[in-house]
């Protein structure tokens, strides 16, 4: 059983309804209630009205963005796709609000379905034929997805987008930013933004994937598998690297990412690959003797509102540590 692994089960520290946000992913994802179960629906009312939310929602502009209506992106951690990114993770539903900003940020949609940062003044530069940035439009999809926009046709434009120009052979996507030195890295695409596009895909229901979309999904899972996740960075003599800020576990990521939230997205597609198991044994190491892990990382004091104390017990760490070992050691029963 997966909880043998645990040197204290905190399924009850995270079930506190102080901290319904992660109180909703724990009735969800580790005790297996469904969306209309009472609890699961107080609940998610619950999250609307907690502290983090209502602080966000309240620097939200009444035209429908944050900090600056001509960006998306700037100021970063504050701007528009910032706070719909943490509002979905922190499981909001869809409320007039969020669609309001929802529709401002489709201002920002190339006609290709690719979004850039910042809003297009003409039609030439809604016609842009620009092409990278594939975290962007990976977090983005996400959030769109978890509100309930993935039938929207705009939407559907930035999923054909990335499956139209992912590199099959090479996996990944082609970005101006990777790799600063060639030399010192072995994927040839941006590895990093892959795992946010993999992360959105993995939401989208099974049966609800192209073969497009899944043929995306295994080659990326691929690349994953054979870089171990963590050691895409090459060392001087051609031997492999870790890289280093990737254990130390946090939350919120933005476009950043880390071991833990990339085992989440492969254990939720039911991926079980022994070059995981490096990355696994690191979650458990990571587990304190009270049986809770520590926030490592965190981008408090450039947001809205903090979220947890660094190097304190965090239940957003916990919770997702739990949920990788639920997935991954379930499947071995």
């Amino acid at each position: 059983m997966w909880k043998d692994k645990l040197k204290e089960d905190r399924t009850e520290w995270l079930l506190e309804p102080s901290a319904p946000s992660v109180r909703y992913w724990a009735l969800r994802d580790l005790l297996d209630l469904e969306e209309d179960n009472p609890d699961v629906v107080v609940t998610r009312d619950m999250i609307m009205e907690s502290p983090i939310v209502t602080a966000i929602l309240d620097a939200m502009n009444p035209e429908g963005y944050w900090e600056n209506v001509y960006s998306m992106y700037l100021p970063k951690y504050t701007a528009t796709t910032h706070q719909l990114l943490i509002l979905a993770e922190l499981g909001a539903r869809r409320t007039p609000e969020i669609e309001k900003a929802v529709e401002h940020l489709y201002r920002f949609q190339r006609n290709s379905g690719h979004f850039l940062t910042e809003m297009p003044k003409t039609e030439r530069g809604r016609d842009s034929v620009v092409k990278d940035g594939c975290c962007l439009d990976g977090n983005v999809l996400y959030y769109l997805n978890h509100f309930g926009y993935m039938d929207d046709p705009r939407t559907q434009r930035t999923l054909d987008f990335q499956v139209e120009h992912h590199d099959d052979d090479n996996a990944g996507w082609r970005c101006r930013a990777y790799p600063i030195d060639p030399d010192r890295v072995f994927p040839v695409n941006c590895y990093m933004g892959a795992t946010k596009v993999l992360k959105a895909l993995s939401i989208i229901p099974e049966e609800r994937r192209s073969p497009e979309v899944r043929r995306v999904i295994l080659r990326e899972v691929g690349n994953l598998m054979d870089n171990n996740v963590y050691q895409y960075l090459r060392n001087p003599d051609g031997s492999r690297k870790d890289k280093a800020g990737w254990k130390r576990f946090g939350f919120p990521l933005f476009y950043q990412t880390d071991v833990l939230e990339i085992l989440d997205t492969l254990t939720r597609l039911g991926v079980r690959d022994q070059r995981m198991k490096p990355s696994i044994d690191m979650v458990l190491e990571a587990q304190q003797r009270d049986g809770a892990w520590l926030l490592k990382h965190t981008f408090n004091g450039k947001m809205i509102v903090d979220i947890e104390e660094k190097h304190k017990p965090s239940k957003w760490i916990t919770l997702r540590a739990m949920r990788v070992l639920k997935l991954y050691y379930s499947s071995m029963a």
